[in-house]
């Protein structure tokens, strides 16, 4: 079962959501274990410095999610989030992780 499932406020809509934690900030397809079974699930990739996201079909066509890619979670429409909230957890996740290596 993935981490979380959401359902957006306005539209209704259901979402699945698996958060990674990586330190480097990089998550790629190779990095889903094979038999992953929520092919329209998200992504959500906690690094020291970022929050981004991707979809699990994004990741399987090869986008990749790196220190480079710009796939901020606060751009995702399907969550309509405010940039703000997601700063200010991001920099909460900074705090926490710094001892993480």
């Amino acid at each position: 079962m993935p981490d979380y499932v959401i359902q957006h406020p306005k539209t209704r809509d259901v979402h699945l959501i698996e958060v990674k934690y990586r330190a480097s900030g990089n998550f790629t397809f190779a990095d889903i274990k094979h038999d992953f079974p929520y092919e329209n699930a998200f992504f959500v990739v906690v690094s020291k410095k970022h929050i981004k996201c991707l979809t699990y079909q994004e990741l399987r066509q090869g986008k990749e999610i790196d220190s480079k890619s710009r796939n901020y979670l606060h751009k995702r429409k399907e969550f309509d989030t405010d940039k703000e909230i997601i700063k200010e957890f991001c920099s909460f996740a900074i705090d926490f992780f710094k001892v993480v290596k």
